[in-house]
C-alpha cells in the first residue's frame, strides 16, 4: 500500500517533497527487509538427497556423546543432508545431555529430526528440544527432566534450586532455539512452575505462558487466560504424549512408522543409511565399563611395578604399556580423555624412573610420580577438572573408588610378588631366576661362576656388589655370585654390602657404608 507524502507533514516545497521521498523509500525498504526475515524463516527443504539414521538409546554418558560425536562426523563426511536421531532414552547427565544438545542445535549442514519412537526423558528430553524438529510416536513420552542428585545417604533427591534455575534457563533457550514454547520446556524442570494457554483477543494466536511471561508482555491485556496445561501442574515435572506435545507445540508431527516419518521428506525407506554400531564403538563401551576398567588399572600397575623391581627385564614394561594404552584410548573415544591426562601419566612414569635411577630412595620425585599417575588415571574418566555439581562429584567418586580400589589390589599383590617372587607362574617368568645352588667342592655338579640361590647365605655376611642395583641385582659373598635385591637404595658395582634379610631366595642387602 502506497503512502501520499502529504500524510507525513514535515515541511513545505521541495524539502517536504524529498523528505516524502525518503518516507517512501525506507517504507520499501522495510518491505524487503520483511521479506528476507520470511525466507530466513523458512522451513527446511522438502526432499532431500541423502539420509541416515542415527540410534540413540540407553543412559546419556561421555561416552554417549563421543560415539554421537563420531557418527556426526561419518554423516557429514557422507554429505549428509538429513539426520534422523532416533532417541529412545531414559536420560542420564544433565550437563552431558545440554552439550549434546547445543551440537545439535549448532548443525549447519544438514536437518536433524529427532524421532521419539518410545520415550525422550530427563537428558534425553533436552537433546529432543535441540533438534530442528521433533517427530514422535502418539504413544510416546516427552519431559520429566527434574534433575536429581545421590546424597550422602544414598537417597535420590532434587537438586538444589540454584542447579535447578541454571538448567531451567538452558532448556528454555534451547526451546527458543527452535521454535518451541520455552515455558514448557522450563516446566519439564521446574515441578512448580505452572503454565497456561493465553489467547490473542484479536487475532486468536495461541501461545502457552507462565503468568510472569504473560505480565512482562507488552501487550499482556491482549492475551486472555484460558485453561491450564494440566501436565504442568504445581509438584508435576512436565511430561506429554507424542499426541499431546503435538497439541502444545513441542513435537512437530506424530508418525505411526517409518514409512509416515520419512514421507514428508520425499525419502524412502530404503534410501536411509542407518549408521550402525561398529565394533569399535563395542570395544570403546566393553573398555569403559568399570570392571573391564578396573582390571586394566590392576594389570597394567603390577606390571609396571615388576617392571620396576627387576629392570631390563621388558616383559613387565611391555605388558604395562599395552595396558595404559588401552586404557586411554578407550578414553579419548569414550570422550572423557584428552592429552592432559597422558602428560601427566608419561610425566609421572619418568618421575619414577629418576627416583630408581638418578635419585636412590624413594623421596620427592618418586611421590610426585606416584601422585602425577593418581590423577591422569581419575581425570581420564571424566570430562572436568574440579566438580561443580552434584553429577559431577558422583563422577569423581566413581573413578576414585575404580583407582584406588585398583591400589589397593596393587598393594596386596606387591606384597605378595616381593614374597614369592620366582614361585608364583607367570611372575616367576619375569623374576631373575638364580641357579642351582653350588655343589661342595669335590662333587659332579660342582662349578664356577654361576649364580648362587640363598642357600648357604645368611643375615650379617657381607660381600661386594658385582652389578649396579637398581634395586636388584648381583653381588659376591664369599666367593659366590648371588642375586639380591635392595631396600630401595641405588648401589654402584664394587659397593661394600651386608646381607640384611633372607627370605626363601630372596637375600635384602644394604649398604654396609664403607665398614
Amino acid at each position: 500500500m502506497a503512502y501520499p507524502t502529504d500524510e507525513f507533514p514535515v515541511g513545505g516545497g521541495r524539502f517536504g517533497k524529498s523528505v516524502g521521498g525518503l518516507a517512501w523509500f525506507a517504507f520499501v525498504f522495510a518491505l524487503l527487509a520483511l521479506a528476507a526475515t520470511s525466507l530466513a524463516k523458512a522451513p527446511p527443504k522438502t526432499e532431500f538427497q541423502r539420509a541416515v539414521r542415527i540410534p540413540f538409546q540407553g543412559e546419556i554418558t561421555p561416552f554417549t556423546k563421543a560415539y554421537l560425536d563420531r557418527k556426526l562426523r561419518e554423516a557429514r563426511d557422507m554429505d549428509a543432508d538429513l539426520v534422523l536421531l532416533e532417541i529412545d532414552s531414559p536420560g542420564g547427565y544433565a550437563i552431558t545431555s545440554f552439550e549434546i544438545a547445543d551440537e545439535l542445535s549448532a548443525v549447519d549442514w544438514a536437518h536433524v529430526v529427532a524421532y521419539v519412537p518410545n520415550e525422550a526423558l530427563s537428558g534425553a528430553a533436552f537433546v529432543a528440544l535441540g533438534c530442528h524438529e521433533i517427530v514422535m510416536d502418539e504413544a510416546a513420552t516427552l519431559g520429566d527432566a527434574g534433575p536429581i542428585f545421590l546424597d550422602e545417604d544414598s537417597f535420590f533427591k532434587h537438586v538444589p534450586e540454584k542447579l535447578r534455575s541454571k538448567l531451567a534457563k538452558d532448556a528454555r533457550q534451547l526451546a527458543e532455539n527452535n521454535g518451541r514454547p520455552p515455558a514448557l520446556a522450563e516446566a519439564m524442570v521446574d515441578m512448580d512452575l505452572q503454565v497456561y494457554r493465553y489467547r490473542h483477543v484479536d487475532t486468536d494466536d495461541v501461545r502457552y505462558l507462565s503468568e510472569l511471561e504473560h505480565e512482562q508482555l507488552d501487550d499482556s491485556n491482549h492475551w486472555e487466560k484460558e485453561q491450564i496445561v494440566r501436565e504442568s501442574r504445581k509438584g508435576l515435572f512436565l511430561t506429554v504424549s507424542g499426541k499431546r506435545a503435538v497439541e502444545l507445540g513441542l513435537a512437530n508431527r506424530s508418525a505411526a512408522d517409518e514409512a509416515a516419518l520419512l514421507k514428508p521428506y520425499g525419502v524412502a525407506p530404503d534410501e536411509v543409511t542407518e549408521l550402525r554400531t561398529t565394533w569399535v564403538d563395542t570395544l570403546v563401551m566393553v573398555l569403559n565399563h568399570w570392571f573391564i576398567t578396573a582390571l586394566i588399572v590392576i594389570i597394567g600397575l603390577v606390571a609396571l611395578y615388576i617392571e620396576f623391581s627387576a629392570p631390563g627385564v621388558g616383559l613387565g614394561g611391555l605388558i604395562a604399556g599395552l595396558c595404559f594404552c588401552l586404557f586411554f584410548w578407550s578414553r579419548f573415544l569414550g570422550g572423557t580423555a584428552g592429552w592432559l591426562e597422558v602428560t601427566l601419566f608419561v610425566a609421572g612414569v619418568g618421575f619414577l624412573l629418576v627416583e630408581l635411577f638418578v635419585l636412590p630412595g624413594f623421596g620427592v620425585a618418586g611421590l610426585t610420580g606416584v601422585l602425577l599417575i593418581l590423577a591422569s588415571l581419575i581425570l581420564a574418566g571424566q570430562t572436568f577438572v574440579w566438580p561443580e555439581s552434584g553429577d559431577q562429584w558422583s563422577r569423581v567418586l566413581y573413578s576414585v573408588f575404580i583407582v584406588f580400589g585398583s591400589l589397593t589390589f596393587v598393594i596386596v599383590a606387591a606384597a605378595v610378588v616381593s614374597q614369592y617372587t620366582g614361585k608364583v607362574p607367570v611372575v616367576s617368568a619375569l623374576a631373575l631366576k638364580p641357579p642351582e645352588p653350588m655343589a661342595k667342592e669335590g662333587t659332579e655338579s660342582g662349578a664356577s661362576g654361576g649364580c648362587a640361590a640363598s642357600g648357604g647365605v645368611t643375615v650379617g655376611d657381607t660381600g661386594e656388589a658385582l652389578s649396579p642395583l637398581r634395586p636388584a641385582g648381583v653381588v659376591r659373598i664369599g666367593g659366590k655370585r648371588v642375586d639380591v635385591v635392595t631396600d630401595g637404595e641405588f648401589l654402584e658395582p664394587g659397593t661394600p654390602i651386608r646381607v640384611l634379610e633372607v627370605a626363601g631366595n630372596r637375600v635384602l642387602v644394604g649398604s654396609t657404608g664403607g665398614e
